[in-house]
């Protein structure tokens, strides 16, 4: 069954499950909605049915549209919280409604590929990895990508690339990425959670990125780690400036935040990519995923609510990200976190 119908699938029975069990006390029921990220749907979905257990009265239902639709929605009132994987900069911010912005988790952009009888895994520089993006290589067989990978005998493959077509805070770590590590890249395409890709095919969310490459010899594709593990994909190894060629895992990703903590405490919004050399084990395309929340509502009882489940991702929930291929969030974060959920409003007013 392909990932997107297991993900409606899910979607709908959680939301019959969540709906079920609140009809016994409907005078209690609170339903809150969210939207945005693919990249954090994995883990959201596992906190929602956490907190159910431990909040049966609230139902919460959440969609995985891509974090351009989720930012979207959040502007025009149609949730109660968006998920994005690019935090808003202070420009982007005048364009929104009065908005907090709540780090909830980070992982690594993995790069998986489908390359035909390749047995070990692909290693890449970031030159390597841009100049395929760019168009400028396009077999496995390059003299680039055998420098990475010296001793391996590559196919005589085309490489097919694949991207998001969406809106997408992935795409914003991963250009963020490729235009620290090539000039190049910087200069003709930039950074955005949408870009004009120079080649390749779109699809929409992770889940579409991940069915282009399982269906393409040759392809490679960026999504999150989840995404690449449900669907036996294998990573890459990305060289970072240690020099160390590092798979996208939870504790690379950590390796990362570390390397940036002290910034990371005072702005949380600072990419975390291509961290420096003396991060040695740091996995160079991680990024934090942020809670778009309005700063003020009218319902003061579903803003209790939302501050209640906003409070158990950032500290239980981190518990259950860290089994699920995220890395937690540091200290300096939790805290900035905290201070943040201080400023939520219901008509106003402060929130208990």
């Amino acid at each position: 069954m392909p990932p997107s119908t297991q993900r409606r699938i899910f979607s709908l029975l959680l939301v019959l499950t969540l709906g079920g069990l609140g009809a016994c006390n409907s005078s209690k029921n609170i339903q809150l909605s969210g939207a945005g990220s693919s990249f954090v749907y994995p883990i959201m979905t596992r906190w929602i049915a956490n907190y159910h257990q431990l909040n049966p009265d609230i139902r919460i239902n959440y969609q995985s549209i891509g974090s351009g639709g989720g930012i979207e929605q959040v502007k025009k009132g149609t949730v109660d919280f968006g998920a994005s994987d690019a935090a808003l900069s202070d420009e982007k911010l005048k364009g929104m409604p009065p908005v907090l912005q709540i780090p909830e988790s980070a992982g690594p952009v993995c790069i998986t590929y489908n390359i035909p009888g390749l047995t070990q895994p692909l290693r890449l520089s970031g030159e390597a990895l841009a100049a395929i993006y760019l168009g400028k290589i396009t077999n496995w067989q390059d003299p680039a990508v055998a420098q990475d990978n010296p001793g391996v005998t590559m196919p005589n493959q085309q490489i097919a690339v694949a991207h998001r077509a969406d809106g997408s805070g992935t795409t914003a770590i991963f250009t963020t990425y490729l235009a620290a590590v090539s000039p190049d890249w910087a200069k003709q395409v930039g950074v955005g959670t949408a870009v004009n890709w120079p080649l390749g095919l779109g699809g929409k969310g992770s889940e579409g990125v991940t069915g282009q490459v399982r269906q393409s010899p040759g392809a490679i594709g960026y999504v999150e780690l989840t995404y690449a593990q449900q669907n036996k994909l294998p990573v890459a190894q990305i060289k970072n400036k240690a020099g160390n060629y590092v798979e996208g895992t939870a504790a690379g990703t950590t390796a990362a935040i570390e390397a940036f903590s002290a910034q990371l405490a005072k702005d949380p919004r600072m990419p975390i990519v291509d961290p420096p050399a003396t991060a040695a084990n740091a996995y160079p395309i991680s990024g934090l995923t942020f809670l778009i929340v309005p700063k003020d509502g009218d319902n003061p009882a579903k803003r209790a609510a939302l501050k209640r489940f906003i409070l158990y991702l950032i500290s239980d929930g981190q518990t259950a990200a860290g089994t699920t291929g995220y890395a937690p969030l540091p200290e300096g974060v939790r805290e900035y976190n905290q201070q943040s959920l201080g400023q939520m409003l219901a008509q106003g007013k402060p929130l208990p």
